[in-house]
């Protein structure tokens, strides 16, 4: 019976394989409610949340992902309990200075999306480093979204472009998809093929809104800490399964 249950994986593992997404990003959601229902403190299912980060990393290095984008904290997020961010912080800290050398040593590349202006120097510094240290890599692209929020990305991006405008450096009627594409933080990557969600909510919560115009959802009634490889396999499986038209009919699909 064993290898009846080891054969059905290797089998589902090899059909995602064949039609994967090429840009997976995750939010990532449940910490709270996962240690809730545990009769434990928030900060300690952030605590698991974190080391299921580093099993999704090793996950999609062994899939063959080449993007994995994760929201890590939210500009929103500032206002949540004190104790809470600190710890939310720490973890960003921690994940960075432990996990940074075996990522490099990985071929990871990483990427920081988010408002940086408005951090402090010693996160700062870190993200920079973290960025700088992998520059070269060319294995997976691990995207972390750190202060980010989708509306003040566009705000950022509409205020740059505006600039251009003024200075005459463009015509307004130069504005256009690609252009806007490039003042996103996310510029030069390609725009995530599936989003993962966890927890059981079903929104977007101000995440790449502009970048997920046509990225299959997936929503996972399980927690971000308890999340396994067989959740990740089955959200690869049911993107594999989907008919992706980018807006356009059966037919037209079928001519390209």
């Amino acid at each position: 019976m064993g290898n009846v249950v080891v054969d059905t994986a290797d089998n589902l593992e090899a059909a995602c394989l064949a039609r994967r997404p090429r840009h997976v990003a995750f939010i990532m959601d449940g910490n709270g409610r996962w240690a809730n229902a545990r009769g434990l403190l928030r900060t300690q299912g952030h605590r698991k949340g974190a080391e299921v980060v580093r099993e999704v990393v090793r996950q999609s290095i062994e899939l063959d992902i080449e993007h994995l984008t994760l929201f890590s904290f939210s500009s929103e997020n500032w206002s949540r309990p004190a104790d809470e961010v600190n710890e939310l912080l720490g973890l960003l800290r921690m994940f960075i200075r432990r996990d940074l050398a075996d990522l490099h040593k990985n071929n990871v590349r990483i990427r920081i999306i988010g408002r940086r202006d408005d951090l402090k120097s010693d996160i700062l510094d870190l993200l920079v480093e973290a960025e700088l240290v992998t520059t070269n890599n060319t294995g997976l692209q691990l995207t972390i979204a750190f202060n980010y929020g989708a509306r003040d990305e566009l705000v950022r991006a509409i205020q740059s472009l505006a600039s251009e405008v003024l200075a005459g450096t463009i015509t307004p009627d130069e504005i256009c998809e690609n252009r806007i594409s490039d003042a996103l933080d996310t510029s030069g990557l390609p725009d995530p093929d599936l989003i993962i969600r966890t927890s059981g909510e079903k929104r977007l919560s101000n995440f790449l809104m502009w970048q997920a115009a046509y990225a299959e959802f997936v929503f996972l009634d399980v927690n971000w800490p308890d999340f396994k490889k067989s959740d990740y396999l089955e959200a690869l499986d049911e993107f594999a399964s989907r008919d992706r038209r980018f807006g356009a009919t059966h037919s037209s699909v079928d001519k390209t």
